[in-house]
């Protein structure tokens, strides 16, 4: 997010707000100048309030990049730092959450290397049987209502991930169907996504339940 979005958001909410560290899209194989980015909003977060960060890094083999990744949290410490969905991109994941482990990360944020956590389910509970506590693993990919108390039961995860998001219709009453802001694949042009109140309450209670 940028700067002045984490200061609202900030003014807005009470629970602690972790921030994503990623200077674009596509792999997680940084160059030097990628990397001089993410150091800067890191730093940048922290200044406005940050209450934790979220970060991934590989080698182009598919192991995590211990070096950069200790270079960052050096940067982010004293906050408590999540890897997130990189991990799903690892060439070995048990290997690579004892190194996260090993690095000092707080949580780990996967599917399961799979293209959901519900279709990666056996591998999050596996993983979260060889973390032992020593590090979080917190399911996310495709977690709803509909499916949460499954995801939470099976891998007997204490935390989970969701975008609880929901379209919402533009107000614009003039629009022009020939221009796109954005690629071909990008979202329609007058549909906004939005977090959803009534779905974030849903979820919150089926957890709460289960927990």
């Amino acid at each position: 997010p940028r700067s002045g979005l984490l200061q609202v958001v900030k003014q807005c909410v009470r629970v602690p707000v972790f921030v994503m560290i990623r200077p674009r899209g596509g792999d997680f194989l940084y160059s030097d100048r990628e990397v001089e980015v993410m150091k800067a909003d890191i730093r940048l977060a922290k200044l406005h309030g940050a209450d934790g960060l979220v970060f991934g890094a590989l080698t182009e083999d598919g192991r995590i990049d211990t070096e950069l990744c200790t270079a960052l949290l050096a940067v982010c410490r004293p906050l408590p730092v999540t890897f997130h969905r990189a991990f799903d991109m690892v060439h070995d994941p048990v290997v690579a959450l004892e190194t996260l482990i090993s690095l000092g990360f707080e949580r780990v944020l996967t599917s399961g290397c799979d293209s959901s956590a519900l279709e990666g389910l056996s591998l999050i509970k596996r993983l979260a049987e060889q973390a032992k506590g020593r590090i979080v693993v917190v399911p996310g990919g495709g977690i709803t209502e509909r499916n949460l108390q499954r995801i939470l039961e099976g891998s007997t995860a204490s935390e989970f991930h969701c975008s609880a998001r929901s379209a919402r219709d533009s107000g614009m009453k003039f629009r022009n169907p020939n221009v796109a802001m954005g690629a071909s694949f990008s979202a329609p042009e007058y549909s906004i996504k939005v977090a959803d109140v009534a779905k974030v309450r849903t979820l919150n209670a089926i957890a709460k339940n289960i927990l």
